[in-house]
């Protein structure tokens, strides 16, 4: 990189640009070059109508001042009071830092109001840097580089461009100061879902008459003896070994959450939808919901009572398969309606329900598929085990794991072991396909059973909420994966509960950002979006100063072509440069 300065003349006088330029090697030994910087004006004409001005902050006043900027192959005009000498000669590139992803986080947070919400209920008080600071550094962290408090403070605030957007030292990111926000955050979780329910609806006019209701599980490391939250369970995340806690949330049809809930890790999914329904309507009043859900979250007693007709409430939710078969009778003689080009549907009424059967080719020929992949891989294993006819102990561990490899498609194949005293011949050790099994099972493949309270509903309408549930699939796929809310390693329960909390706000920042892309860019996804921002930098540019103080210029570099073209597209403009600093004394080398 080399300093560039460039002559224009405007209006009759000349005036002398400054930038920071760099060389690219290109195919075929060609080199180009890049503007990285651009640092503007310096000052080379004497007249006072001329000479341009730099707010700067004054570290030894505290206080901003306005300033004029020569440099040091220039006289000072005798009339200039306020004026900075430098030697641009000496000028230095350091710290360069996350900035473009950094900043993006930080305008999603303002675009919620999330800084108003939580500065009238995180007050100042004594602290020397407000709590919402604090609260949007994390959140943003768990946006883009979600790690322990502990990594924030000792790594990642120093890499990225955080000081300059919350215009803070690392007071901000102190190890203990970041712990005893969480400590802060959960007696205002309620009157956050009102917040952003009114802004889903301001910024996105969200419908909320269907909402999404499922659960999952996330796992702690360590005993966590001091949180009685963390119970074993069904595991969601394949780690039985490891206690965990339950997570109940409910999400629009666009993906917006509401409301959650963390619950023991050992509750049954039946018994915690009375308590949500109720919360539901104790937060945002009685109205008409509909209420899409999985099989195995509602009991039969929830479903009548929901169908209660002074309660308002509807629910769509799946039903086991073998509800096909106690009804077979009734849906032979009915006709399939086609409600889409791969979707076929029967109705039947049934006490006050009304079924859908319905029956999707895609999705058949999907799950045939899936179960002849795992067939096929089980007795290629057994094939193999029948051919080096290993000892009776060892084949029973290797037909074990087997087993457990292959899931459902393991209950297709009969398999015959010896005894304790045969050996294991190819005559004692046998197998074969299942095959009036297999095949009525690939029949019933791809066919599903919905049962609701709303008799006069249209089948697709149904159909089309229910599928809507990959949605909150997404969401917890989401949560677990970028997000990474697992595994939890807080030990006290108010600090694990905030921590999920965390991880709700960085999701809402992130499906705020989907939502907007889906407006003005459905190719792009918010990890791409943040993906390219991150090549745009923070460098601090410092020159030293003919008075033997240094002038430090805070600047974010300019955007490739592709990010400036993004930027366009998502309708958003990158803000203005943050103001130079003068720093009293020698700045002592990196």
């Amino acid at each position: 990189m080399f300093l560039r300065s460039t002559l224009r003349k405007k209006d009759g006088k000349t005036h002398r640009y400054f930038s920071v330029v760099e060389n690219r090697r290109l195919p075929g030994s060609r080199i180009v070059q890049r503007t990285v910087l651009y640092l503007g004006e310096i000052n080379d004409q004497q007249q006072a109508a001329w000479r341009n001005t730099l707010k700067v902050f004054d570290e030894d006043e505290q206080d901003y001042r306005t300033m004029s900027l020569f440099p040091d192959d220039r006289e000072v005009p005798a009339d200039v009071l306020d004026s900075i000498q430098v030697k641009l000669s000496g000028l230095e590139l350091r710290r360069p830092r996350n900035f473009g992803a950094c900043w993006l986080g930080c305008e999603l947070w303002q675009q919620l109001g999330l800084d108003e919400f939580w500065q009238q209920r995180l007050p100042e008080a004594r602290e020397a840097v407000s709590w919402e600071k604090v609260l949007q550094l994390e959140v943003v962290n768990c946006l883009l580089d979600p790690g322990s408090e502990f990594r924030l403070h000792r790594q990642w605030f120093v890499d990225s461009a955080m000081d300059e957007l919350l215009e803070t030292d690392f007071a901000v990111a102190a190890k203990d100061r970041l712990y005893r926000c969480l400590d802060r955050v959960l007696p205002h979780k309620q009157e956050l879902f009102v917040w952003l329910r009114q802004k889903w609806a301001d910024l996105f006019h969200s419908d909320f008459e269907v909402l999404l209701y499922d659960l999952t599980s996330s796992y702690f490391e360590g005993e966590m003896e001091q949180n009685p939250k963390a119970k074993r369970g069904y595991s969601r995340d394949k780690r039985p070994d490891c206690l965990q806690l339950v997570i109940a949330l409910v999400v629009t049809t666009d993906g917006l959450p509401l409301a959650y809930e963390v619950m023991q890790g050992n509750t049954s999914d039946r018994t915690t939808l009375p308590g949500f329904l109720k919360k539901i309507e104790d937060t945002y009043g009685k109205a008409r919901r509909v209420w899409v859900m999985d099989r195995g979250v509602p009991t039969e007693a929830i479903l009548k009572d929901m169908r209660d007709p002074q309660r308002q409430t509807f629910y769509l939710v799946g039903t086991p398969k073998s509800r096909i078969n106690q009804h077979e009778k009734k849906w032979l003689d009915l006709p399939w309606q086609k409600v889409r080009d791969s979707v076929e549907v029967k109705l039947y009424e049934h006490e006050g329900e009304l079924y859908v059967l319905a029956k999707s080719g895609g999705r058949q020929a999907k799950e045939n598929a899936m179960r002849r992949k795992r067939l096929t891989r089980l007795l290629r294993k057994l094939r193999a085990m029948r051919k080096s006819l290993p000892k009776r102990d060892q084949l029973l561990l290797r037909i074990g794991a087997a087993k457990k490899e292959a899931g459902r498609a393991f209950g297709f194949v009969k398999i015959q072991t010896p005894s304790a005293d045969q050996a294991v011949t190819r005559e004692t050790f046998s197998f074969q396909v299942d095959k009036a099994k297999l095949k009525a099972a690939e029949q019933r493949d791809g066919h599903y059973l919905l049962r609701s309270n709303l008799t006069g509903e249209d089948p697709a309408v149904l159909w089309t909420r229910y599928v809507q549930l990959t949605q909150i699939e997404s969401v917890f796929r989401s949560l677990k994966s970028e997000l990474s809310i697992r595994p939890i390693r807080h030990q006290l329960e108010h600090r694990a509960d905030a921590h999920v909390l965390i991880a709700f706000l960085a999701y809402c920042l992130q499906v705020t950002l989907k939502n907007r892309l889906m407006l003005h860019a459905p190719g792009l996804t918010p990890a791409a979006v943040f993906e390219k921002l991150a090549t745009i930098q923070m460098v601090e540019v410092r020159i030293p100063m003919v008075d033997g103080r240094w002038l430090v210029m805070p600047r974010h570099t300019q955007p490739e072509k592709d990010v400036q073209a993004l930027l366009h597209q998502i309708r958003i403009t990158l803000p203005s440069q943050p103001p130079p600093r003068i720093k009293a004394s020698q700045i002592p080398p990196e």
